[in-house]
């Protein structure tokens, strides 16, 4: 079954059934009819974004209310460093719902994308909140990088990816890459790989608009770098490394 089959009328099911049972009054049998009958002709992320339209229509029309009985329906979190999109596929409307809707209350939704990416991820949904409520978002993505929940970790870097894939480019960071080079310090011998990998993966989008501020940060890494660390400057650099720079090049080698 193709991926974006999953998000069709039996996700719209599902996901009745989860809101029924936190929130009783709502209207199941049409917020699924909605779904199946537009559904059907549509790409992956018009199906999402056609699934989190019919929870706003039928969710309540307050949205801190309506985001609060989402956030009932979100279950334990994730203990693995996998399953996003797997297990946990069926909170991409929730996800997006809080990116599309919120944005006129974005203390509580930053709360929402914070519990959401401890089951799914909200690398998407972030975005806009930092073109939008930059010092808030910033200061929020600062506390996700001190925290113990590598889910929060990861969402620090893998949300503030100038480039990253299948999502609207931060032009703000492409233009000037120090807010997300600082922000990446704390994370730069990080325990988790998922995090990791991460940030290895945000170096190297920068990388492509500024070599040398990257060489530069990598450079200063590499002074006391621990097998983490080692790890994340081979990760980052392996554009350069391919192009030859000799910076990189001999940076990479002198890790071995």
């Amino acid at each position: 079954m193709a991926y974006k089959d999953y998000f069709g009328a039996a996700l719209a099911q599902e996901l009745a059934a989860r809101i029924g049972a936190v929130y009783p009054g709502f209207a199941a049998a049409a917020f699924v009819t909605t779904v199946a009958g537009a559904v059907e002709p549509l790409a992956l992320k018009a199906r999402v974004a056609l699934i989190a339209q019919a929870l706003r229509q039928y969710l309540p029309d307050d949205y801190p209310t309506a985001l609060a009985i989402l956030r009932g329906i979100l279950g334990p979190e994730n203990p693995n460093q996998t399953g996003t999109f797997s297990e946990y596929y069926w909170l991409m409307p929730v996800a997006y719902f809080v990116e599309a809707y919120g944005m006129d209350d974005p203390v509580e939704s930053l709360d929402a994308l914070g519990e959401i990416t401890c089951r799914h991820t909200a690398e998407y949904a972030v975005r806009p909140y930092i073109d939008r409520h930059y010092d808030l978002t910033m200061a929020r993505l600062r506390q996700w990088a001190g925290s113990p929940n590598f889910h929060h970790r990861r969402l620090a870097s893998e949300g503030t990816r100038s480039r990253l894939p299948w999502a609207r480019r931060l032009h703000r960071f492409v233009h000037d890459p120090e807010p997300v080079l600082t922000l990446l310090a704390p994370l730069k011998a990080d325990p988790s790989a998922y995090v990791r990998k991460s940030v290895a993966n945000n170096l190297h989008d920068i990388a492509a608009d500024h070599p040398e501020q990257v060489l530069a940060l990598c450079e200063d890494w590499a002074a006391d770098a621990q097998p983490e660390t080692r790890w994340i400057i081979r990760h980052a650099l392996r554009n350069l490394r391919k192009r030859n720079d000799p910076a990189a090049v001999e940076l990479v080698q002198r890790l071995q």
